[in-house]
């Protein structure tokens, strides 16, 4: 458990608080927390899902970010336009690591840039003309994708294209679906709406397509993975014990996920929701319109794997029971000798962790399996049924922080002093220049996969490696280095 008390915590916060104005202390104030998992709901303690304060460090993302990046664009054999200028869409092609098996350019195209490049005149006379081109252009070049998506960047809502007139022209014109989703990054918040604005565009142009289709031959052990992006291969490690337990995995999306896999999930018996923040929207949907339960699952670390593989397997039959018991006592086993060997190295060891979607609670299961204690979480985008869910996985006292600013998480350490920070690519070199070991915990570091048994592995190994790395006793943070230190280093 945490060293620090309630009063310690919240003093600390006052503390880091105290740098800024009146109107923003008292702002920021609602989004830091000591934790109390007595409570039932967590807006008794944090507030989320505000907008950032102006002139801080956000480390948010925006709301085409949440479409395209997350929910959209790992769809592997669909085209996603980025309907703007070139920028958005560089910056977001192939930065996330969602696997894919296909062959490039030719029937997946998960990792290419298609973007309408929008110079100053389109911007002043409109891009409809130039995304009509664009969609025959696409089609002619590509002629094996199912489909398009138009992902809608800032200019398109302030200038007003019409991007549905255009979609629905084009679809009949090309035989296929193009889908516009109206993600423009300035709405909403943070990229949370964008997954909202994406979810939207699926359940109304999509899901419905194969609803009077009765061709498809279903199982009583249908279910599909919603939310799991395949960041390294995650899906795969979790879809094999899936199998492994008697169910088929009609649809796995995003990550190398296709249309007509998402087509089909209507006509499965369970949807499996890994990250909650992205799917819960859809799921629910698929519950009202199609009866169709829903239930999330944690695939990081071995209790947690358990403990979600007795959850799926509770909406089946005895087969399905058994099944789970068996896949868990096989890699049990296998699982013994890696905690074994890692969790000597790692035990005691104190984590905090700043990450979006699900991992801020998710990964604390895993590591905990290896000795390990999060001493503090919080989320980019999360809302207050995301704490609701992570203040039961926290212990008293330790750290809540919604939003945090580079300022504060920089000063939370300082205080702290965590063994090991699992956040995102913007706080990697701060805090390794600071000689704390450091884990990219959105796309597991260029490693991975971390879901499944498979996946618990890896992250054991590359948390020791991190963690115990000779590296950091050696380093000097640059603004710390004396004269003599830095002349030295130059040389």
């Amino acid at each position: 458990m945490s060293t620090m008390t309630t009063e310690q915590t919240e003093a600390l916060i006052q503390e880091v608080l105290e740098v800024y104005p009146e109107k923003a202390k008292k702002d920021r104030a609602k989004h830091l927390a000591a934790n109390d998992p007595t409570l039932e709901q967590s807006n008794k303690c944090i507030t989320s899902n505000k907008k950032s304060l102006p002139g801080v460090m956000t480390i948010r993302g925006c709301a085409y970010a949440g479409s395209k990046g997350v929910v959209w664009g790992p769809i592997k054999d669909m085209i996603h336009i980025s309907h703007g200028p070139v920028g958005c869409g560089q910056y977001s092609r192939a930065g996330r690591r969602n696997y894919y098996v296909g062959t490039t350019g030719v029937n997946t195209f998960g990792t290419m840039n298609f973007t309408s490049d929008f110079q100053e005149k389109d911007i002043v006379f409109g891009g409809d003309k130039k995304l009509d081109k664009l969609i025959s252009e696409i089609d002619t070049l590509f002629p094996l994708n199912k489909g398009i998506s138009v992902q809608s960047e800032c200019p398109i809502g302030l200038i007003g294209d019409d991007i549905e007139a255009v979609s629905k022209r084009k679809s009949k014109e090309i035989d296929k679906p193009v889908v516009p989703v109206r993600c423009e990054g300035f709405r909403g918040v943070s990229q949370s709406l964008g997954h909202h604005i994406a979810n939207d565009t699926i359940r109304d142009w999509v899901l419905p397509t194969r609803d009077n289709d009765n061709s498809f031959q279903t199982t009583p052990y249908d279910v599909s993975i919603i939310g799991d992006y395949n960041i390294g291969g995650d899906a795969w490690s979790s879809r094999i014990l899936l199998e492994e337990m008697g169910l088929r995995v009609v649809s796995q999306w995003s990550g190398d996920g296709t249309l007509s896999e998402m087509e089909l999930t209507p006509k499965v018996k369970l949807n499996l929701l890994h990250c909650y923040r992205s799917m819960n929207y859809i799921s629910r949907h698929m519950e009202e319109k199609y009866g169709i339960p829903w239930v999330e699952y944690n695939f990081f670390g071995p209790t947690k794997i358990a403990e979600s593989l007795r959850k799926i397997a509770s909406y089946f039959d005895d087969s399905i029971k058994e099944g789970a018991e068996r896949v868990i006592a096989k890699y049990n086993a296998e699982m013994e000798p890696i905690i074994a060997k890692f969790r000597p190295r790692l035990e005691g060891k104190r984590v905090m962790l700043y990450v979006g979607g699900l991992r801020p609670r998710h990964t604390i299961g895993a590591y905990e399996d290896l000795g390990m204690e999060v001493v503090g979480a919080g989320y980019e985008f999360g809302h207050n049924d995301d704490y609701d869910r992570t203040i039961k996985e926290m212990g008293n006292a330790t750290l809540l922080y919604d939003d945090v600013t580079g300022y504060e998480f920089e000063e939370f350490v300082k205080a702290v002093k965590p063994d090991l920070i699992g956040s995102g690519i913007k706080e990697k070199y701060i805090f390794q220049k600071m000689g704390i070991p450091f884990r990219q915990m959105h796309s597991w570091d260029y490693s991975g996969p971390y879901h499944g048994y498979d996946g618990f592995a890896i992250f054991a190994r590359d948390m020791d490696m991190t963690l115990n790395n000779p590296c950091w006793g050696k380093l000097i943070a640059p603004w710390k280095a004396t004269g003599s230190e830095a002349a030295a280093k130059a040389a």
